[in-house]
């Protein structure tokens, strides 16, 4: 059978794609693959069952891999897979997966930002718990031509410190070996795609500080541009789950969202993310000079939210485990 690639109706973006197996794609076709993840941002494919190691295997087409089949759960892995165990609201894990339902780009907050990403579908809730895209080209092109004019030359540092703080009350405990290592990167709200030369409006959850605005003006403009991308239903795609689905997006000009659901019931994806490029992805590495101004920005930053975040969910505390 030939692959079938069809755009979603309705929107400005998106694929499903049909009759063909990632477990054995050929050449031939993870090529028209690569091209339609260009062209549409994000694809479906349905019905995939992959293993963690299809998983990672598929994922490796794309480049060096940042992780590979993580399970994004709000339960322990038991014998044979059965995922019994609950994991408590108030653990670090949780709270992360928390942060996860607002608006975000993967790896914004770490020197090299990720080209791209895939979730293959284990277990879902009979409701909830859908994953939403929204794409940040249209976003940016519908922009007026004096607010594009405006934002051509700014910069927002990238924290999951920052956005923890700000979305959920959540302060980590800062740790050089996880996300939350207390540096900040400064990347352009403007991005040039390195692949398509396509641009985007490169905001979402873990940006703060524009360099050159006040606090408020910073906040307002990057909450403005993030609203402004998800005002248009068009730009917005809703993924409701089935077990085996894998789902595949470009990180470079997409935002993505968990959507929230019974944390009492078991929710299961296998994760896989590939590094950027560093000619086009990279910030700059901790031991750079630009750095320091980073962690700086984050520093008084954080002081500020410890202040605000009383009334968020988990009150300006840091988890126990």
């Amino acid at each position: 059978m030939n692959m079938l690639i069809a755009r979603i109706e309705n929107k400005v973006f998106g694929a499903v794609v049909k009759d063909v197996e990632l477990r054995s794609v050929s050449d031939s076709d993870f090529s028209n693959i690569h091209a339609a993840l260009l062209e549409y941002g994000f694809l479906v494919f349905p019905s995939q069952f992959l293993t963690k190691n299809e998983n990672i295997s598929f994922g490796e087409r794309f480049g060096p891999l940042e992780f590979a089949a993580i399970p994004f759960s709000n339960a322990e892995s038991g014998k044979e897979g059965s995922y019994s165990k609950i994991i408590d609201l108030q653990t670090q894990r949780m709270r992360i997966n928390l942060g996860n339902e607002a608006w975000h780009t993967d790896s914004t907050y770490k020197p090299i930002s990720s080209k791209c990403a895939l979730l293959s579908a284990v277990r879902v809730p009979e409701q909830g718990g859908e994953t939403e895209l929204a794409d940040a080209r249209a976003g940016y092109a519908a922009l007026s031509e004096s607010m594009r004019d405006y934002i051509k030359t700014l910069s927002a540092y990238h924290s999951t410190q920052f956005s923890q703080a700000n979305d959920l009350g959540d302060f980590p405990i800062i740790n050089q070996d996880t996300n939350f290592h207390g540096e900040a990167y400064l990347r352009p709200l403007v991005k040039t795609h390195p692949e398509t030369g396509i641009r985007s409006l490169f905001v979402a959850r873990h940006a703060f500080g524009i360099p050159g605005l006040s606090r408020l003006e910073s906040r307002e403009l990057l909450k403005k541009l993030i609203e402004f991308v998800v005002s248009d239903q068009s730009r917005v795609y809703r993924h409701s789950w089935q077990v085996g689905d894998t789902l595949l997006w470009d990180n470079r000009c997409l935002l993505h969202r968990a959507m929230p659901y019974d944390y009492a019931k078991t929710r299961v994806l296998f994760g896989t993310r590939v590094e950027g490029d560093p000619e086009s992805e990279l910030a700059y590495y901790p031991s750079d000079r630009e750095a320091e101004a980073g962690r700086k920005a984050l520093s008084v930053e954080l002081k500020f939210l410890r202040k605000e975040a009383g009334n968020l969910r988990y009150g300006s505390t840091t988890a126990n485990s």
